[in-house]
């Protein structure tokens, strides 16, 4: 590897990094972010939405990369993603200094999710022009190897962004962190927006655009001959279906829901959840690497099918491994005390709703958040139409109430009310509040959840190096960007809400698993039917 190489890595992999630790914040203070810009509704929907306004920079993500995928393959990619971490950094910064909703109402979570349908646009055409840039510096049988550096970026920038947080988190406590001092790390991207853009100005421009652009083979209308051509749009559908789908839920499994369910689910403190996600992290980002190398030996395709297959045969073993060394008091509670619901099927929703419009104030709704929120496992029992909801826990049954119509004031006092009860009977019955930190086996926890990471490194480390080769060099970015940004911004990002949605409708702690395993097959039978093998093409046979 020359140094002009290794300069070209250092860079793209360096600024990716950065643009990857503004994302990421975000999705590491869903809980405060929850308090901080949606306390104007109960608290589980506070956190369900909050994951919503998550996802919302990847639900742009497909539109980012189709402007910056196209704008990269008219005009270069050094010029495309200058521009997109510019757009990133001022956005994650200016959350730092959004007021709350208790200071602006309603119009704060509305500036929080513009800013983040920002992030998701600028995000959406960093990674195709960062990843095709170091592809088009490769040789060719080394594509793997140096685009793996590029797949390290994700991980490290949630590595940081845990290191910054949990930085501040000690040095300050969580009193003060939870009140001002969660903005701290998104304030501290202006620094970081200023080195990368630095970095960035020292690149010169991809050497293949640049002979493709003296010999007068550029595209003129990129996106018509990425989507509007069927002998290349097919190729784009493969690559969402039998590639990127599967790697997208894997990854976010992996990490994210991760995290969300040692947080959320098994009741983790925040800090202690990430040091043993970071541990996780250091211990498996060399496998990145590792992987990236050997696809260039045996192939993209086996490394990324075998990712899924693992993923999917071992994730519901591997979750309840987590339950049984982070919160044992609460495996013990659900197998002494089973809990059931008892309510009329009809009054029973999906408490999942984007827009925020809807209410969930039947009875059977007030009964299952309560239950969800506090990481209980329970059955449901079908009653008769006009049967008020009631929880039994063990002998003792206790009834809902029917909130629709109430006024807010008072239906908030009989939701407290109504919790207090339901906390006090289920703590009763050996339901932990929390996770006991003396009982935390942190070693097998740590160890299951490098298992969960290296799954990643095998569906991700490839993947940059299989899309490149797929895609001649004219419509490279914008055909490579949109498969890939569909994949982990709606497949991926809407993970945590989706599955934290089936948890609330069946009652089971582990039923939102059923997503990411039955995606991650999907693209194991497409992937291994109809996806081609790529790691010997010459990636110019087609300009």
């Amino acid at each position: 590897m020359s140094a002009e190489d290794k300069k070209v890595i250092f860079a793209s992999s360096l600024g990716t990094v950065f643009e990857w630790y503004d994302f990421y914040l975000y999705g590491s203070l869903s809980a405060i972010i929850a308090a901080q810009f949606f306390s104007g509704v109960n608290p589980t929907a506070a956190f369900i939405f909050a994951l919503l306004a998550f996802a919302a920079g990847f639900a742009v993500r497909p539109f980012g990369a189709i402007f910056f995928g196209r704008l990269g393959d008219l005009v270069g990619r050094k010029h495309t993603f200058l521009i997109t971490i510019v757009i990133m950094g001022l956005s994650t910064f200016l959350v730092g200094i959004l007021p709350t909703y208790a200071s602006w109402g309603v119009l704060a979570p509305v500036i929080l999710i513009v800013l983040r349908l920002l992030q998701g646009l600028a995000l959406g055409g960093e990674y195709g022009g960062a990843a095709t840039y170091v592809a088009e510096h490769a040789p060719r049988n080394r594509r793997g190897f140096y685009t793996s550096w590029i797949q390290t970026t994700a991980t490290l920038g949630l590595f940081l962004s845990l290191l910054v947080i949990l930085g501040i988190r000690t040095s300050i406590g969580e009193e003060a962190f939870r009140d001002w001092g969660w903005r701290i790390p998104f304030l501290l991207s202006i620094i970081l927006l200023g080195i990368s853009v630095w970095i960035r100005l020292q690149l010169n421009e991809s050497p293949a655009f640049q002979r493709m652009k003296a010999d007068g083979k550029g595209s003129k209308a990129p996106l018509k001959e990425s989507f509007g051509q069927w002998s290349n749009l097919k190729i784009v559908i493969l690559a969402l279906l039998g590639l990127t789908a599967g790697q997208a839920v894997v990854w976010y499994a992996g990490q994210f829901y991760a995290l969300f369910f040692l947080t959320q689910i098994l009741k983790v403190d925040g800090a202690s959840a990430n040091i043993m996600i970071a541990i996780a992290l250091a211990i498996g980002t060399p496998f990145f690497i590792l992987f990236g190398w050997l696809s260039d030996k045996i192939g993209r395709k086996p490394i990324i099918m075998a990712g899924c297959l693992l993923a999917a045969l071992t994730y519901f073993p591997i979750f309840k491994g987590l339950t049984h060394f982070v919160n044992p008091a609460l495996e013990a509670a659900q197998a002494s005390a089973p809990v059931t619901v008892v309510a009329n099927p009809d009054e029973c929703s999906f408490q999942f709703n984007p827009v925020g419009t809807a209410s969930f104030t039947s009875s059977c709704d007030i009964a299952k958040s309560v239950l969800a929120a506090s990481s209980v496992n329970y059955e449901n029992v079908s009653a008769p139409a006009g049967t008020v909801a009631s929880i039994k826990i063990g002998d003792q049954e206790i009834p809902s109430f029917n909130g629709t119509g109430l006024p807010a004031d008072q239906l908030k006092a009989q939701q407290d009310a109504f919790k207090k009860t339901v906390t006090e009977a289920i703590t009763a019955a050996g339901y932990p509040t929390k996770a006991d930190p003396a009982q935390i086996n942190r070693v097998m926890t740590v160890i299951l959840l490098t298992i969960l990471v290296i799954y990643v490194t095998m569906v991700y480390g490839p993947i940059a190096a299989a899309l490149v080769e797929l895609f001649p060099t004219r419509i490279r970015y914008t055909s490579m960007s949109l498969p890939y940004h569909i994949g982990n911004g709606w497949f991926g990002g809407f993970l945590p809400p989706t599955a934290f949605a089936i948890v609330a409708a069946t009652g089971n702690i582990y039923s939102g698993l059923w997503y990411p395993i039955a995606v991650a097959v999907m693209t194991l039978v497409i992937g291994m039917l109809f996806l081609p093998e790529t790691k010997d093409r010459d990636i110019y046979a087609n300009d």
